[in-house]
């Protein structure tokens, strides 16, 4: 890396417990952000629990803040998670850069692998799930249906493991191949696995034994793998990131 974006990226001002596990030489990243963490701020008074502690142009789809000398910096965001959700989100230093990336995902190019723990066991090891949901805002906020509209969703889901105790626990790997809003929440309520800690589409008596009986207090989705190909600079490239299953999905288990 150069001392130019070396510079850059160490100014980035990222926020709480969020990091940076992967870069590539054209200057696309993966951030690994917590759970409550938000993929951009929706006023000033949201920066502080932000991805990133800065300014959000809604037309761009990037972060601006100023330097110690003055100048203005700029990132892009190039896909989003729910603040429940933990995991990777890209962002890109250059404008141009990010639309490529956005392409990829819009023509689902991209590979996305989530895990996530849930209430019961799946009737089967391996299985895909396909769907058709309907989305629509409701007092302000998005909500999802499924057999309520027109929008076809697909994910393959895998067993990892099941647990049993006081309540049957499962880790499950999630690959949706299309990206609906809460997709993967509402696929898995569905059929009866509903994500531990969910508070919309989940099982709210299940949760709440599940933390009487000291289980963490989050929604167990995490944002695990993310890799494409993309053209840019005149050449091809690839990108993969990882972030690592935060530690209290193994406590929980």
């Amino acid at each position: 890396m150069s001392a130019l974006a070396e510079a850059f990226w160490g100014a980035v001002p990222l926020g709480l417990g969020v990091s940076r596990v992967a870069l590539d030489a054209n200057g696309l990243a993966a951030l690994d952000k917590p759970e409550g963490v938000l993929s951009h701020p929706n006023s000033p008074r949201d920066e502080p629990r932000s991805l990133v502690r800065a300014g959000y142009d809604e037309a761009d789809e990037c972060f601006r803040w100023q330097g110690p000398g003055g100048e203005t910096s700029a990132l892009w965001l190039i896909n989003r998670l729910d603040s429940a959700t933990s995991g990777l989100i890209l962002v890109a230093s250059d404008g141009q850069l990010a639309r490529e990336a956005r392409e990829q995902f819009r023509r689902r190019r991209v590979r996305k692998v989530y895990q996530a723990l849930v209430f019961g066991r799946p009737r089967l090891a391996e299985e895909t799930w396909r769907d058709v949901l309907g989305v629509r805002r409701q007092g302000g906020h998005v909500r999802t249906f499924a057999g309520a509209g027109n929008l076809p969703a697909e994910s393959r889901m895998a067993l990892v493991t099941t647990s049993r105790g006081a309540q049957v626990l499962s880790l499950i790997q999630l690959e949706p191949h299309t990206g609906r809003s809460h997709q993967l929440r509402v696929q898995c309520a569905k059929r009866g696995l509903p994500i531990v800690g969910d508070r919309t589409y989940g099982d709210f008596a299940a949760n709440k034994a599940f933390v009487r009986a000291g289980g963490p207090r989050r929604m167990f989705l995490h944002s695990l793998e993310v890799g494409f190909d993309y053209a840019f600079g005149g050449r091809e490239n690839s990108f993969f990131a990882r972030a690592p299953l935060p530690a209290e999905f193994s406590r929980a288990g």
